[in-house]
């Protein structure tokens, strides 16, 4: 027996729309027992860099807000800090990128609180005694909160390939010192002979650790923060990152993370997945790229390894139903997620099952028509 993920497709009718389904996961999924009266619930998501068009739309996040606060619940929407300078990178323009796209009071039902702290240093250390951590710095206002609903829009990402659950744990629910670490080892080159200087790696990239230098892109690897996405920006090919296993070793270090985000939350958390906008780029980016595939639906779960197996599968399957008939995904996509970034994304589910976050086996629920 796997854990259970519920699933509801995309789309619906005049007596079961989105919204509905959203509800009937939260209640088929048990959600209603990860919240108590007066509990302070963080909602974990991501109110998009400002630019970025497909993050998850208020109007969903508001459901979920709905859902809590019936219980008699008390939600709030928070996120963290970015590494790089950004409108994301303190609190408080970080407030102001939310309310702009729609992610306040009046409009979700929850306030806005930064978990970071102004300058992303408002952090618990967590005990977790694994490979590469001792102690994982979580930003305090997820630690404290009494419950947790994690909101996830699932896409590629430069770093891990699939950018889901365990990236939004590991990344998005800790401190800077953590962040840093997952970056650490991080370094891309250049292949002179294929760069044709069109510039493209240099004016998106969010470190400013890209400049040229006698007709060379050259790169700063004491201000690059290992991204990984100037990769996926550049059409020639010509960027690469000798991963060598860094980019597992990162992977290992976010599922790592994620245990110390999730240490006081036994029985108090619950995962949505949103399998729509599904584009090779995360939401941290000032633009969004075309989906890469039709949207499938929405996911509940109280594993966050289960979920994002299904979700990696869903897009795998739907990939696979989008070529010609009968034709499976190549294996750049099926070891990259959407082949778009060269990086494998297994290992982040391995290592976390390993560690005893969840199981990469599952049971996949219907829920709705």
């Amino acid at each position: 027996m796997g854990s259970p993920v519920f699933f509801a497709t995309v789309g619906g009718h005049a007596k079961q729309g989105p919204l509905d389904k959203i509800r009937m996961l939260f209640e088929e999924a048990g959600f209603a027992d990860v919240v108590n009266e007066r509990d302070l619930v963080a909602v974990k998501c991501h109110f998009g860099e400002p630019g970025c068009t497909t993050f998850i739309p208020p109007v969903y996040i508001r459901k979920i807000v709905d859902e809590v606060q019936k219980r008699g619940a008390r939600a709030f929407l928070t996120d963290t800090g970015c590494l790089y300078f950004s409108r994301r990178y303190n609190a408080r323009d970080h407030l102001v990128a939310a309310e702009e796209h729609g992610f306040g009071l009046t409009s979700t039902g929850a306030p806005v609180l930064i978990a970071d702290g102004l300058r992303g240093t408002d952090v618990t250390p967590v005990e977790v005694n694994l490979k590469y951590f001792d102690t994982v710095d979580v930003a305090s206002a997820i630690h404290d909160a009494n419950s947790l609903i994690v909101v996830t829009h699932v896409t590629g990402h430069g770093l891990t390939g699939l950018g889901a659950t365990i990236k939004n744990l590991g990344m998005g629910a800790a401190g800077r010192r953590m962040k840093l670490a997952v970056h650490s080892q991080v370094r891309p080159s250049i292949n002179p002979e294929r760069c044709t200087l069109c510039e493209e790696c240099l004016m998106n990239c969010p470190a400013g650790a890209i400049s040229i230098e006698n007709n060379v892109i050259v790169f700063d690897h004491d201000t690059c923060i290992g991204c990984g996405e100037c990769v996926a920006l550049c059409s020639e090919r010509a960027i690469k990152v000798l991963w060598a296993g860094e980019a597992q070793e990162a992977q290992e270090k976010l599922a790592e993370i994620s245990s110390g985000v999730l240490a006081n939350k036994k029985d108090r958390v619950g995962f949505f997945s949103f399998l729509i906008n599904v584009t090779p780029m995360c939401d941290c980016w000032n633009f969004s790229t075309a989906p890469s595939v039709a949207d499938i639906g929405f996911l509940a779960s109280k594993d966050p390894v289960a979920i994002d197996q299904v979700a990696a599968d869903l897009v795998m399957k739907s990939i696979m139903m989008g070529g010609p008939e009968g034709q499976a995904p190549d294996a750049m996509t099926r070891e990259t997620f959407l082949g778009a970034h060269g990086t494998a994304w297994n290992r982040q589910l391995s290592y976390a099952q390993e560690i005893g976050l969840g199981s990469r086996e599952y049971d996949l629920i219907h829920v709705g028509d």
